[in-house]
This record gives structure tokens, C-alpha cells and sequence, in this order.
């Protein structure tokens, strides 16, 4: 188990987020204008930009993180005819209206919270009598993407720190503000936005990304912490971590598996991004040395070896954006799925043709490595262009399944059996 350093030192950097609209910086800083008859000098990127590194040529020119609408998508223009199902399995929509809609947690009483990255809110999605109303619970944030929920607290991470909201179901009409716990986080931008869960070891698991797409990084980065339920007691779990947004442990062993998205700019065809498995406290998963396991990195490998580092469990495809993922542990689906990891693919940007923008569903094998991987719910990409991203997936208390799309600002419910048919 490795100790939090004593000082833990915050880069207050100006960089972007892997969205078009902070790319936009580094074209409105001025110019001096360029000698007659030279070309303009480029304006350097940003500390952090997702575009450092990019190749030279047309065809990566074109490739940029994709902006998602700026306000949610009305009901009635959801996508929701275009997503696709397996036989016998249904789809609805949830609730919509709440732009940016991400990470998913559920209340002991049934309310599901959701967490953005874009806007500064988190929702609660009541159900009373079987009416929902879409609440706002915290504005004022800074992209509170991760929510957690345990013993009547809802659990909040922003950039840089951990809140707390305490009897939160009690107070949706009028929750008070959150209370911080834990504010030892960098406030690097890339890779800044946090999810988070709380472990069976009734932890408090939060992620920290390192600093940028490819780079050596101090003692506080690349890393998962846990730490206890009043933010005491943080301490490193997993290093060698370049940036995961979603987590869940293992029904049968207990063990925490997490995805990892892969560098970009090597090529559109690898690395892969990650499942990873959790066997002991302190291990390193390879970032930003060794790649799915397999791949030393051609910068900053050198020297180093694959084999001394623990080796992903699975690759879930050159730049998908494997997100949120949940073990299944219900009884509405069929057999088949009980304990299969569900995880959110949000998509690919740096990619001529986009892969991911999907569910999909994997199974593991008795020694908890990847079996199989098979696509679940799909349909959000047309034409090369996404009608929809989903980001995370949560287990409703009657075995139904949530899947959260920031692009339409919506949360979708999936079921089995007869109340509907499904897409076909």
C-alpha cells in the first residue's frame, strides 16, 4: 500500500478537456503577425490539449474530440428508435432533459442521480407512483461527473475535491449544499473529471488521471485512491493508471475491475483500451510505459518491460472509450448474464471511422479473465457520426438497466420480457 505524498502538488494548468469547445483556447491567443512571405507560425497547444502529438497530414487534421450539442435533446427527437436490442430485451427512455447526463448512482430509496462534466449540476430523477421528475440537487460545481451513494449520503466528486450531501432523499425540494470532505486532488484538466464508487471495504474509491495523452507524471497521478467515508485516511491503490472512468467490483471474489482508456497518436489501431483487474493493493498497470500489456510505449518505454507490470484482463477496442461498467447481478435478464460486466463504449474521436458509441456486454472466464465481449446495445453511431454517446450503466434495484448518453442529455431503460417490443 503506498501513503498520499505529504504535499500533494496541484498543477493549476490552462489546459483543455477532450471537448472541441476548450480547443478553442489556443486559437484566440494573439499573434504577432509573421514576416512578409513567411507562413504563420503555429500557436503552441495548451499544456494538456488532447491534440499534442498529433501527426502531421490531411487525414489526421480531420481528427479532433467531437462537441456534443450544447442543451439536451428535446423527448420527442431522441434517438431512440435507432438503438438496437437483443431479441426479447426492450428499451425506453428513462428520463431527459439534463444536459450532460454521466455517471449514475442510486439512492437506498430509488431515486438515481446523475453527475456531468460539462455543466455544473447534478440531477435526481424521483419516481413517485411511477411518475419521474427530473430535479436539480447541486449547481455551482465544477464538473461534477462522479456520484456515489451510501447510507442515506450522496457522495460528489468536482475536479479537485470530494462533497457529501447527507439525507439527500429527504431533501430534494430543497438540498442543502454539499459539504467538501476531501480537496487533496490536482486540478489538472485533462483527465480531471472523476468517477467514483464506494467498495465493499466501505471505501470511498476516486480516480486520478494523469495530465495529459502521453506523459511522465509526478507521485499523484495515474492512480486510483481510496480512502474512508469522511475523506480521512486517503491512500494510493492502483498506480500505472492512465485514465479510468468507471469501476466495479466482482460479486464472487471481491475484486475491483476497472476500465483504462489507451493513449492516442500512436495509430487508429492501437492501443486498445483496457479491463483491468485489481489483485493486490499497490499494483502497477503499466501507463505511460507499456501498452494493453503488450505494446512498449515508442516515447517512453525505453528501458522498460511489459512483463513487470500486471497485464489487462481484456482490450475493449482501439480508442472506444470504455467508460462506466457494472457487474450484473439481477434476475430480470436471462441466466446468462448473471455476474457479465456491462460497460458503456463512448466512443471513439481519434479514429477515421468511429468505433465504440455502444454497450457492450463481457464474460468472464472462471479465472476472471475475458471470455467473450459481445455488442448489446448499439445504434448510436449513423454514417459516421453519433445520434447519441452512452457513458455509464447502473443496475436498478428490479434488474432493469440504465444507460446514461451525455450527447442527448437522457437516460435510458432497458428490460426483459413482454412490457414492450423491442428494437428491432
Amino acid at each position: 500500500m503506498m501513503g498520499l505524498s505529504s504535499a500533494s502538488r496541484s498543477l493549476l494548468l490552462a489546459g483543455v478537456v477532450f471537448t472541441a469547445f476548450t480547443l478553442a483556447a489556443s486559437a484566440q491567443q494573439p499573434a504577432s503577425p509573421p514576416a512578409a512571405g513567411a507562413a504563420p507560425a503555429a500557436q503552441p497547444l495548451p499544456p494538456g490539449s488532447p491534440l499534442i502529438g498529433r501527426p502531421d497530414g490531411e487525414a489526421a487534421a480531420k481528427l479532433a474530440p467531437v462537441a456534443p450539442p450544447p442543451i439536451p435533446t428535446q423527448a420527442d427527437k431522441l434517438p431512440l428508435a435507432k438503438l438496437r436490442v437483443p431479441a426479447g430485451f426492450n428499451i425506453e427512455v428513462y428520463a431527459s432533459g439534463m444536459a450532460n447526463a454521466r455517471s449514475l448512482a442510486q439512492s437506498d430509496k430509488g431515486t438515481v442521480f446523475v453527475g456531468s462534466r460539462l455543466v455544473d449540476k447534478v440531477y435526481a430523477i424521483a419516481d413517485k407512483d411511477g411518475k419521474k421528475s427530473v430535479k436539480v440537487i447541486a449547481s455551482g460545481l465544477y464538473r461534477p461527473n462522479g456520484v456515489a451513494f451510501k447510507d442515506g449520503t450522496l457522495y460528489i466528486a468536482e475536479l479537485s475535491k470530494v462533497s457529501k450531501i447527507e439525507k439527500i432523499d429527504e431533501n430534494l425540494d430543497n438540498p442543502p449544499k454539499p459539504t467538501m470532505i476531501y480537496d487533496k486532488l490536482p486540478k489538472d484538466e485533462a483527465h480531471g473529471w472523476k468517477f467514483i464508487a464506494i467498495g465493499p471495504d466501505n471505501k470511498l474509491y476516486v480516480p486520478v488521471g494523469q495530465p495529459g495523452n502521453n506523459v511522465l507524471h509526478d507521485a499523484d497521478h495515474g492512480q486510483i485512491r481510496r480512502m474512508n467515508l469522511d475523506g480521512s485516511g486517503a491512500e494510493v491503490y492502483a498506480v500505472g493508471v492512465r485514465n479510468t472512468v468507471g469501476f466495479d467490483w466482482n460479486p464472487e471474489t471481491k475484486q475491483l475491475y476497472f476500465t483504462d482508456n489507451g493513449r492516442d497518436w500512436l495509430s487508429e489501431t492501437v492501443p486498445e483500451d483496457e479491463l483491468n483487474r485489481v489483485t493486490k493493493a499497490g499494483e502497477h498497470f503499466g501507463a505511460p510505459f507499456c501498452l494493453q500489456g503488450n505494446i512498449i510505449d515508442q516515447e517512453l518505454g525505453w528501458g522498460k518491460d511489459c512483463k513487470d507490470y500486471t497485464a489487462p484482463v481484456g482490450l475493449m477496442g482501439p480508442h472506444t472509450a470504455a467508460l462506466g461498467m457494472r457487474f450484473y447481478t439481477g434476475s430480470m435478464f436471462p441466466k446468462q448474464y448473471k455476474n457479465a460486466i456491462f460497460v458503456a463504449r463512448h466512443g471513439s474521436w481519434n479514429k477515421s471511422q468511429k468505433h465504440g458509441g455502444d454497450v457492450v456486454v463481457v464474460r468472464l472466464n472462471k479465472d476472471g479473465t475475458v471470455k467473450s465481449m459481445e455488442p448489446f446495445l448499439t445504434g448510436f453511431i449513423e454514417d459516421n457520426k453519433y445520434v447519441g454517446r452512452p457513458v455509464d450503466v447502473m443496475q436498478l434495484k428490479d434488474g432493469s438497466l440504465l444507460v446514461s448518453d451525455d450527447w442527448n442529455g437522457a437516460v435510458y431503460r432497458i428490460t426483459y420480457g413482454k412490457q414492450k417490443v423491442a428494437a428491432k
